[in-house]
């Protein structure tokens, strides 16, 4: 099944965790055996070779540095101007990754018109460059909102407002409160170059608020269901009908915390919280029920998302093993029109549209 993943931290994974995604998995995780400086260390599920032995064609590939003002304990940059340093960082290694051949951007419907015709020709994936939209999560490195159309200029389609906590443009997960006027310019600005609002991590007022003043494209790219699991991180079924309403597609994550209830970081185990690739499937068929169709599901996985198999599926070993979700599916009664919409039909849509 060809796969469109919506969410990968493929820069973050290179350049802050010094991961050669080139590499397969297991070389990755045998040359971090004996770290400890990040919980993940040796538990990576994502590399270039496991993406095409998956048939994960396309991603949408971020951006991320966060800014901390003085008093926010989270990790992050001092100043905005760091920040945006370290996401031009980012893209630069983005860019060593076309000239090698591994990864080829996606911008328009030509280029992805293209990209699928290449991808999908029938003969093997290897040495195939895999497709990728740029997003950014979280907005906090843009200096200003005038460094929202050089980032355009560079890729950048998609743009999460915020990220955890409170920001400078919206607020965030774990978060309360509402956009100033500066990231009320900044959905202006989002609208005028016509990028996708990326709706995940905003907080419940921001949330709305975004829908309020936004009229541009709007995804849910890596979320799942706060019904299942009460979380402010999580979409309430209002907000799922309201993301349905706009023509929003929501990608399924797999960060167990997110996936399961009780969730402790550090202590919880896949295993010990039964959490595997089903209970996906039990939160995006919960957004299924409540919208009335599967038009509005895809995959945005989050994988090596700062976290890796010790925080995800205990039946997942690496990214390719999403192969296993259309025969999940299948028992479950979808059809395979749903299924090829889930795993790319509904993304496709949508940035059709989007981009017509």
């Amino acid at each position: 099944m060809f796969t469109f993943d919506a969410h990968l931290d493929l820069s973050m994974n290179a350049m802050e965790w010094n991961r050669d995604l080139r590499l397969p998995v297991a070389d990755i995780n045998a040359r971090e055996a004996g770290m400890t400086d990040k919980p993940d260390r040796g538990k990576a599920t994502v590399s270039f070779p496991e993406l095409r032995r998956g048939n994960i064609g396309i991603v949408v590939a971020t951006q991320i540095a966060r800014y901390v003002a003085p008093g926010n304990p989270l990790p992050g940059w001092h100043s905005p101007e760091q920040a945006w340093a370290q996401t031009q960082a980012q893209v630069a290694w983005y860019k060593a990754m076309e000239e090698a051949g591994e990864l080829t951007p996606i911008t328009n419907r030509a280029t992805l018109d293209a990209h699928l015709a290449r991808w999908n020709d029938g003969t093997p994936n290897d040495g195939k460059p895999i497709g990728y939209i740029l997003s950014l999560e979280g907005a906090d490195s843009l200096v200003t909102v005038g460094h929202v159309e050089r980032a355009w200029n560079y890729g950048l389609r998609a743009i999460g407002p915020a990220h955890y906590g409170p920001g400078r443009y919206a607020q965030g997960t774990d978060a309360t409160g509402f956009m100033d006027m500066a990231g009320l310019r900044l959905l202006r600005e989002m609208e005028r170059l016509n990028i996708i609002l990326d709706a995940t991590h905003l907080c419940d007022d921001s949330f709305w608020q975004a829908l309020d003043h936004f009229n541009g494209p709007v995804w849910a790219s890596h979320n799942l269901c706060r019904s299942l699991v009460n979380h402010n991180r999580q979409f309430s079924d209002e907000m799922i009908r309201a993301l349905a309403d706009r023509g929003a597609v929501i990608g399924g994550a797999l960060d167990a915390w997110m996936m399961v209830p009780n969730w402790v970081r550090g202590v919880s185990t896949p295993e010990g919280m039964n959490c595997n690739l089903d209970v996906l499937i039990d939160h995006l068929d919960h957004i299924c029920q409540v919208v009335g169709n599967t038009r509005h599901i895809g995959i945005g996985t989050d994988l090596d998302g700062a976290f890796g198999r010790e925080q995800c599926p205990y039946d997942l070993e690496t990214i390719a093993d999403l192969q296993k979700l259309p025969d999940l599916f299948r028992k479950r009664g979808y059809s395979e029109e749903d299924i090829e919409g889930i795993f790319h039909g509904n993304w496709l849509r949508f940035l059709r549209k989007a981009w017509g």
